[in-house]
C-alpha cells in the first residue's frame, strides 16, 4: 500500500496525475450547497515541492518544511511537518474557539484547562482513492461530561473547519 499511496504523492516535476475524483453528474452538482461567506479575514500561504517542499504564509509568520511520512512511502524527515499535522493543528484551534462560543451561548463555564486533541487519518476510501478521517477528543477538567458533551455538540455545529468537513469527512467526536 505504501508504495501505491506514494506514487499519488509523486513530487516529481511532471509527475502525472493518478487518482482523479469521479465525475459527478449534472444532477449531484446542482444538488450540492455552497455557502458564500463575506470574509473577515484571509490566510494566504504558497507550497513549494509539494509534501517534500516548504510552506509559507504570505506575511512570513508561517514558514515550515515538509515531508511525506515514511507510512504514505516518503523520507517522513524529522524536524518537518505534513498537512494532516496542520490539518489537526488547525481543527482542533478553531474547535476549541467555537467550544468557546458554545460555552457562552449555553452559559457554560468552560475550564480554561480545557484541551482538544485532533487527530487526522489519511487512508484509501471505498473509491480506491486517498481520503481523511478526523477524531476530535476534548477534555474539559472540573466539568461534568453531560455538560462537556453538550458544549462539544454545540461547538460542532459552530466551528467553520466542522462545517466545511460536514458530510465529506467522518469526524468523531469524544469527551475524554
Amino acid at each position: 500500500m505504501a508504495a501505491t499511496v506514494a506514487r499519488l504523492f509523486a513530487a516529481r516535476s511532471g509527475a502525472r496525475m493518478l487518482y482523479r475524483a469521479p465525475a459527478m453528474s449534472t444532477a449531484a452538482a446542482a444538488s450540492r450547497h455552497f455557502t458564500s461567506i463575506k470574509p473577515i479575514y484571509t490566510a494566504d500561504a504558497t507550497t513549494t515541492g509539494g509534501r517534500n517542499g516548504r510552506a509559507v504564509s504570505s506575511d512570513k509568520v508561517l514558514d515550515v518544511k515538509l515531508t511525506l511520512p515514511k507510512e504514505l512511502g516518503g523520507p517522513g524527515e524529522a524536524g518537518k511537518t505534513n498537512p494532516e499535522q496542520l490539518f489537526a493543528a488547525g481543527y482542533s484551534a478553531c474547535f476549541q474557539g467555537a467550544m468557546g462560543l458554545a460555552a457562552s451561548r449555553l452559559k457554560i463555564n468552560l475550564p480554561e484547562a480545557n484541551t482538544v486533541r485532533a487527530v487526522v487519518h489519511i487512508g484509501k476510501d471505498s473509491t480506491g482513492g486517498l481520503g481523511l478521517s478526523v477524531e476530535l477528543h476534548v477534555s474539559a477538567p472540573s466539568l461534568d461530561r453531560e455538560a462537556t458533551q453538550k458544549v462539544v455538540d454545540l461547538a460542532h455545529t459552530i466551528c467553520p473547519y466542522s462545517r466545511a468537513t460536514k458530510g465529506n469527512i467522518e469526524v468523531k467526536l469524544s469527551v475524554v
